[in-house]
C-alpha cells in the first residue's frame, strides 16, 4: 500500500504519545491509588492497571496480551488480585492516577491548555481508523468511555494508539520468530529499550532466563559474543519495526500528513516537559 505520509511519520508520532502515556506506570500516584484500595504490591498494581480493561482475567490471558511477562510472575498475582480490586475499581484508580500524574508533570496550565485540547482531538481522530480484530488490548480499551477533560482524553487516546500498535507488534514478533525474551533482549541491544536490570525486576524473568535467551540469539546469528546486534540482528529489528508500521498505518493515514505532523509537535512538547519534571527513572533505558 502506498502511504500518503513521510517515511516513519506514524512511528515518530507514536514515539511522542506512548512515553507520556507510560508515565503512569512509573508514577507514585498509581501506587497511592492502588494502596488506598488495599493493593500495596507495586507489581500487582501495574499488572491490574493495564489488564483491567480485559476484565477479571487470569494469568494465561494476560501473558498472551502482554507477551513479554513471565507467566509465573503473572500467576503470583492473577486472578487473586481481583479479590482485592475489581477491574472497575482498577480502571477508576488508573484514571485518577493519570489525572494526578499529568497535572503534576505538565502543570495545571498545560493540562487545561488549548494545545492539550487540540492534541486530544487529533489523537481521537486518528483512533477512528483503528481496528479491533486480533487486537485484544486495543479493543478492550476501546470499550471504555472517553474522559471529558482534555488531558485525560489525550491520555486515553494515547492508550488506544499504544495498544493498537502494540497488538500489531506482537503479530510481527510472531511472524519474525522472536519469543518474549528474545524480543526484549534484541530491543535492549538496540540501545532504545529498557536495560536488563529493569526488565528482570518488572517482567519476572531470571538472569539465567536472560542468558539463555542470549544464547539462542547467538545461535541464530542475531547477537555477537559481546551481546551486540549483528548486521543480521539489526536488519531483523528494522524489519520488525517496518512490519509494525504497516500494521499500524491506518490511524495515521486517516489523520493525514498535516495532522500527524501537528500531533507529533504537540506530543513532543508535552513529553519534553514531563521528562524534565522527572517522569522517568534515570536508570530505565540503555544497553547492559
Amino acid at each position: 500500500m502506498t502511504s500518503s505520509l513521510p517515511p516513519r511519520a506514524g512511528r515518530r508520532c507514536h514515539h511522542t504519545l506512548n512515553p507520556l502515556h507510560s508515565t503512569l506506570y512509573f508514577s507514585p500516584d498509581l501506587d497511592r491509588e492502588f494502596t488506598a484500595l488495599g493493593l500495596a504490591d507495586a507489581a500487582a498494581a501495574r499488572i491490574a492497571a493495564r489488564s483491567a480493561p480485559l476484565g477479571a482475567v487470569g494469568p494465561g490471558t494476560v501473558a498472551a496480551a502482554f507477551y513479554n511477562y513471565d507467566h509465573a510472575l503473572l500467576a503470583r498475582h492473577l486472578p487473586a488480585v481481583w479479590e482485592t480490586v475489581s477491574p472497575a475499581a482498577a480502571l477508576g484508580a488508573r484514571l485518577r492516577a493519570a489525572d494526578a500524574t499529568l497535572r503534576r508533570l505538565l502543570g495545571e496550565e498545560t493540562a487545561a491548555s488549548p494545545e492539550m485540547a487540540e492534541a486530544a482531538a487529533l489523537a481521537l481522530r486518528a483512533v477512528e481508523a483503528c481496528s479491533r480484530p486480533a487486537r485484544p488490548l486495543y479493543s478492550a480499551n476501546a470499550d471504555l468511555p472517553v474522559p471529558e477533560e482534555p488531558h485525560l482524553a489525550y491520555w486515553h487516546a494515547a492508550a488506544l494508539l499504544r495498544e493498537h500498535r502494540g497488538d500489531g507488534h506482537l503479530a510481527a514478533l510472531l511472524t519474525l520468530g522472536l519469543d518474549p525474551l528474545e524480543a526484549l533482549i534484541t530491543h535492549t541491544a538496540t540501545g532504545k529499550g529498557m536495560n536488563s536490570a529493569w526488565i528482570l525486576e518488572t517482567r519476572g524473568w531470571s538472569r539465567d532466563d536472560w542468558e539463555a535467551g542470549r544464547e539462542r540469539l547467538r545461535g541464530r546469528g542475531l547477537l555477537d559474543a559481546g551481546g551486540e546486534l549483528t548486521e543480521e540482528g539489526a536488519r531483523l529489528r528494522e524489519e520488525l519495526e517496518e512490519v509494525t508500521d504497516r500494521l499500524d498505518a491506518a490511524p495515521y493515514e486517516h489523520l493525514g500528513a498535516a495532522g500527524v505532523e501537528r500531533l507529533t509537535e504537540l506530543g513532543r512538547g508535552f513529553l519534553v516537559t514531563a521528562a524534565g519534571a522527572g517522569a522517568f527513572p534515570p536508570y530505565l533505558m540503555g544497553k547492559d
